[in-house]
């Protein structure tokens, strides 16, 4: 990622090298295993690295399948709408960055961010002014190995990125983005689809097959006549003189099932490589309610991976430059998803800390921390009030269940006496009850 040295913040009006860059329109000629292939070799190469042939061919894919493009903004969306703020040191959130954080340009930074994730690598420049405002760069003027952008997609060298005091780079090196593990299945899936396409045409309406005297060249063109007038559907004309049989692979295939499993295997490949799962997109005929909890909480683990990236990158000390140019207090402050509440895992969380705190001591930093409490300002004096508060109950239960010395000598004396009485009644009681017709001898 780029860095550059913004202290005080950056008032000069500074060169946009995105106006100087020549832009070119998407390769949108055919597009196959082997030209896949050659993309990867030429973004690979060791010298002249070039990731234009293989953007073109992600971007051919992510606007033409249906359900990469959808599967693609599903794992935007979990991020995006999650809710962020900025806090101080102490937690607390800075209002100031409300209308930042609600705009739709910091959306759309953060939508990049993930979509680097995706891509390989994402780029912006931000524009100095008032407002916070920033232009993307295009991917493929983007040469992330080399950390410089060329003005022409087709050029080898351009401008170091870290002489650009505000173009910020996204991506890491050699790495070429999830939609490479897409891209073999996205081209298969076309494939298949063409060839269901022309399997319904083919089949999908009743063949009319005429035969004709071969000599019979009036027959023949009469016959021509008739089938051009009257659809079309497939039609033959077949001399009577030849033999002729048509495979028309319903024997093995009556249903279109071979091209309609190749499609939907290929779906399922795309959405593992994106999502982690299948089960939250599509459902499988051997799914069930426990399948797709369990592969909800492998997408959950992904979301939380995919927020953690956006945080860490949102809170690089470059990016807080680019915000105080911009007049934001960034000072000793950081962006933060606000914690969401999950009952199921947190009343486990709760089972296991009380259990651990009644073997070791815990610190109160811990609980704020887990179940996203505020802490407050006047911290030290509402301890030191509550553990007083604890100790005077503590002093009023034990008063209450210790009796005064009057009471408990009068308890002493009377115990033998008590226990006297108590044998005299039960002698009593047994003599009074008459044995063999005699009273009791005891």
């Amino acid at each position: 990622m780029a860095n550059a040295n913004l202290e005080g913040g950056a008032k000069k009006p500074q060169k946009i090298i995105i106006n100087d860059l020549t832009l070119v329109a998407p390769d949108r000629n055919r597009k196959d295993i082997a030209k896949l292939k050659a993309a990867i070799e030429r973004s690979e190469s060791i010298y002249t690295p070039s990731r234009v042939e293989l953007y073109d061919l992600y971007h051919d894919i992510t606007t033409i399948d249906g359900h990469l493009a959808g599967i693609l903004q599903k794992r935007k969306d979990f991020v995006l709408n999650k809710s962020i703020c900025f806090v101080d040191k102490n937690k607390r959130k800075i209002d100031t960055f409300e209308n930042l954080i609600y705009s739709n340009k910091f959306n759309r930074l953060i939508e990049l961010i993930i979509e680097s994730k995706f891509w390989g690598v994402s780029g912006v420049e931000f524009i100095v002014g008032k407002d916070f405002d920033f232009e993307e760069i295009p991917r493929k003027h983007i040469r992330i190995e080399k950390n410089m952008i060329v003005k022409s997609q087709y050029d080898y060298t351009g401008i170091n990125i870290d002489d650009l005091p505000f173009a910020w780079t996204i991506g890491r090196k050699n790495d070429l983005g999830l939609l490479l593990k897409c891209s073999m299945y996205a081209l298969y899936k076309r494939s298949g689809f063409g060839d269901f396409a022309q399997y319904v045409e083919i089949f999908g309406q009743p063949v009319r097959v005429i035969y004709y005297d071969a000599y019979d060249t009036k027959t023949k063109q009469d016959l021509q006549k008739i089938l051009s007038e009257s659809g079309g559907s497939l039609a033959m004309m077949i001399p009577k003189q030849a033999q002729f049989t048509m495979f028309d692979g319903k024997t093995s295939n009556g249903t279109g099932e071979l091209q309609e499993r190749l499609i939907k295997n290929c779906n399922f490949e795309m959405s593992v490589a994106i999502l982690g799962n299948t089960e939250t997109t599509t459902s499988s005929s051997s799914s069930g309610y426990a399948q797709s909890v369990e592969q909800s909480k492998q997408q959950l683990e992904i979301t939380k991976s995919d927020i953690a990236f956006v945080q860490n990158t949102l809170n690089e000390s470059w990016f807080l430059n680019i915000l105080k140019s911009y007049g934001y207090p960034v000072e000793n402050g950081s962006f933060e998803f606000e914690f969401e509440i999950d009952l199921d895992n947190l009343i486990k969380r709760v089972q296991i800390d009380t259990f651990v705190s009644g073997k070791v001591p815990v610190a109160d930093d811990y609980y704020y921390e887990t179940y996203g409490i505020p802490k407050p300002d006047n911290y030290d004096e509402l301890k030191t009030k509550q553990e007083d508060d604890r100790k005077a109950a503590l002093s009023a239960i034990q008063g209450n269940n210790e009796p005064d010395a009057k009471e408990k000598d009068t308890k002493e004396t009377d115990e033998p006496k008590n226990n006297k009485n108590l044998i005299d009644a039960v002698k009593s009681f047994f003599g009074l009850a008459p044995k063999n017709g005699a009273s009791a001898d005891w």
